[in-house]
């Protein structure tokens, strides 16, 4: 059985704080309360609180007073102060000095709630995430995370970043592959040179190789100086190849070159000059399967392939979710200037329901948008994109399953192939790998069940 969060309750009318021990401990909460800000101070020094919630006005000792004082022994404990709405100005005025948030008088039950969920899942993940960190010994830029999947990873980042070795990563767009390489090069021997990164798929082959490589004056059409290339850029540190499986075939003869000796020629030039760059590669395809399709060189592969790391979906690791959600609203809330803390443990519900098709790059744009739109500091149901909250109501649906005695073995392959098909965005190589089948008996399935 998890442990009851330990709130402390200071007011000077006994009858107010009675009711608030009833209310707290209906909610599961171990709650004790003490009559003014001094014995609360002395309280905290003697035991463990989870959380302080505190009236202002008070007699010896007023709520700002008990605030400071508090803090002044472990700023860490979340105080909430009790108010009326005459001072909600200087209960404001308190949160700049540490106070996490206010409710106010006569209390919204609702609202206070809410506050103090969100108050102490805050501290709950700051200090899983300190925690993890510290336990790892993980830089901070290491991609965020607690599941199984996460740890794997990151203890695999700190295993390999060391090394000199070249890195493929994978996984669906979105999951924040990008972050993995830059944490590779943040604990490695190279983490004060260069990172550099390039995506093989936004540029036109004459382009691309004018980037990797560089160019000399006059080797095209619009080359009017001499430019030197990403290779010589990222020289002594790393350079990021993002999408690397779209790069033409005839540049990978040239990247694999540079893989073999370290060797460069700019466009143009018959000169060759010697880099020291570590390559990172990451794909959201299938490279086995687009070696098979001759659409990229296997040796290549290969040489690419020498660690390997898979960024799992998002909807792999949703014990995630809770740390990444809280990361983005910080981020967010600065950015727009709002107070936004945290959600309704409804809309955390609904975060946590939703599939996200699109990966974390879906989920920080989602919390972008739900910070901008919340008008309290609780973003709730209705500031989530529509797709999240239909998403939730459809889970009820889900949830009830199918009933696979009244189907044909013919159906539950037809459903099965579907939704993997719909899942990997029409990739039949990674559906086929998804399915255990090879890409020819996937064609063949998808005619017999006229899915083309």
């Amino acid at each position: 059985m998890a442990q009851k969060s330990k709130l402390l309750i200071v007011d000077d009318d006994y009858a107010h704080r009675s009711m608030l021990k009833l209310m707290l401990e209906n909610w599961n909460y171990s709650a004790f309360e003490v009559e003014d800000g001094e014995k609360a101070v002395a309280f905290t020094k003697e035991q463990a609180v989870d959380l302080v919630l505190c009236d202002v006005r008070m007699t010896h000792m007023d709520g700002f007073a008990t605030l400071t004082a508090i803090h002044e022994w472990n700023p860490a404990i979340p105080v909430i102060l009790m108010t009326a709405y005459s001072s909600v100005e200087k209960a404001v005025e308190a949160m700049k000095m540490g106070a996490y948030s206010y409710v106010t008088k006569p209390l919204d039950f609702e609202v206070l709630k809410a506050t103090l969920y969100n108050a102490l899942e805050h501290t709950r993940l700051k200090e899983e995430n300190t925690q993890l960190k510290q336990a790892l010994g993980l830089s901070e830029t290491m991609p965020l995370g607690k599941s199984v999947l996460m740890k794997s990873l990151q203890e695999m980042i700190e295993t390999v970043a060391p090394s000199e070795a070249t890195v493929l990563i994978t996984g669906e767009s979105g999951t924040g592959k990008e972050l993995v390489a830059k944490a590779i090069q943040a604990n490695s021997s190279r983490k004060d040179q260069a990172f550099v990164t390039i995506n093989c798929a936004a540029l036109a082959e004459n382009l691309l190789e004018s980037e990797l490589f560089g160019h000399e004056k006059g080797a095209f059409t619009g080359a009017d100086k001499m430019r030197e290339g990403r290779f010589v850029q990222a020289d002594k540190g790393t350079l990021f190849l993002d999408e690397i499986g779209e790069m033409p075939l005839a540049l990978q003869v040239k990247l694999l070159r540079v893989l073999q000796n370290g060797e460069i020629q700019r466009v143009g030039s018959d000169k060759v000059k010697t880099v020291d760059v570590r390559i990172i590669a990451a794909t959201n395809r299938n490279l086995q399967a687009e070696v098979e399709e001759g659409r990229f060189r296997e040796d290549l592969f290969y040489r690419l392939n020498v660690i390997a790391l898979e960024v799992p979906a998002l909807r792999t690791r949703k014990d995630d979710i809770p740390l990444l959600v809280q990361k983005f609203v910080e981020k967010f809330a600065r950015a727009n200037r709002k107070s936004v803390k945290g959600f309704t443990p409804q809309a955390m519900d609904m975060l946590m329901r939703y599939d996200w098709p699109g990966n974390v790059r879906e989920l920080e744009n989602a919390m972008e948008r739900a910070v901008i739109l919340a008008v309290g500091e609780y973003i709730t149901e209705r500031d989530l994109p529509l797709t999240v909250q239909q998403a939730a109501k459809n889970s009820a649906h889900e949830g009830m399953g199918y009933n696979l005695a009244n189907k044909s073995l013919d159906d539950i392959e037809k459903e099965a192939i579907s939704a993997t098909l719909a899942e990997t965005a029409d990739n039949k190589s990674e559906a086929a790998r998804r399915l255990g089948i090879t890409r020819a008996t996937l064609h063949s399935k998808l005619k017999k069940y006229n899915l083309e």
